[in-house]
């Protein structure tokens, strides 16, 4: 069964400990995503073109791609 994505692009979408796949800064060429779990929200703003950056409970940064729901 296909997992419901949502856009990373909406800071409303994004809540701590939710699921992601964010693109990390070094894997923007190849588009690679990594999966996790949010630990903090790092954007101010409530929209961002390139999605929401966020820290995973790992300590990685990125933008999210999707939001898993």
């Amino acid at each position: 069964m296909e997992q419901e994505r949502l856009s990373g692009s909406n800071k409303k979408n994004i809540k701590i400990g939710v699921s992601v796949e964010i693109i990390q800064k070094h894997h923007q060429r190849t588009g690679e995503l990594t999966k996790g779990f949010v630990k903090r929200i790092l954007t101010k703003s409530q929209t961002h073109p390139h999605g929401i950056k966020v820290q995973l409970e790992t300590g990685k940064v990125g933008r999210v791609k999707y939001v898993l729901v």
